[in-house]
């Protein structure tokens, strides 16, 4: 390719790059950003609802799942997943020594208890969402046994 030919291409393409700019900087030039956006930014529509209808269909089996935590974590050191299993192994591993296992351990105890409240919160949260789905005529699904 002879060498005017190449200067005649580079030319061209900084042309073009110039005219792109050009039009582009005028919409940035204030600091706002351009109207449109990026085309590979999506936005999801905005919800119509709240999922009213979806949480009291769902509301019995809410309520036997987080019965069922409660009574596991308050449950005795023979069931597992309590409380106090779990602070009969921290017990065990403190008396042998095992001061990583202990401290371990007693991370995992001091995380499960705080879930006892959390909980209970939520049991109570529910019996006033089962109330009002009962005002609001909106039927719950009879919970699986």
């Amino acid at each position: 390719m002879p060498t005017h030919r190449k200067a005649a291409t580079a030319l061209s393409a900084l042309t073009i790059a110039g005219a792109l700019l050009a039009t582009a900087a005028p919409a940035q030039a204030d600091g706002t950003p351009s109207a449109q956006p990026s085309p590979a930014v999506k936005t999801a529509p905005a919800p119509k609802n709240d999922g009213a209808k979806a949480i009291c269909r769902r509301l019995p089996k809410t309520e036997q799942r987080i019965d069922n935590g409660l009574a596991r974590l308050n449950g005795p050191t023979t069931t597992i997943g309590s409380i106090a299993r779990l602070q009969q192994r921290v017990d065990d591993a403190k008396t042998a020594g095992h001061t990583d296992v202990y401290t371990y351990l007693n991370d995992r105890l001091t995380f499960r208890k705080s879930l006892v409240p959390t909980l209970t919160l939520r049991q109570n949260d529910l019996k006033s969402v089962a109330a009002w789905c009962t005002a609001q005529g909106l039927d719950s699904a009879p919970a699986a046994q």
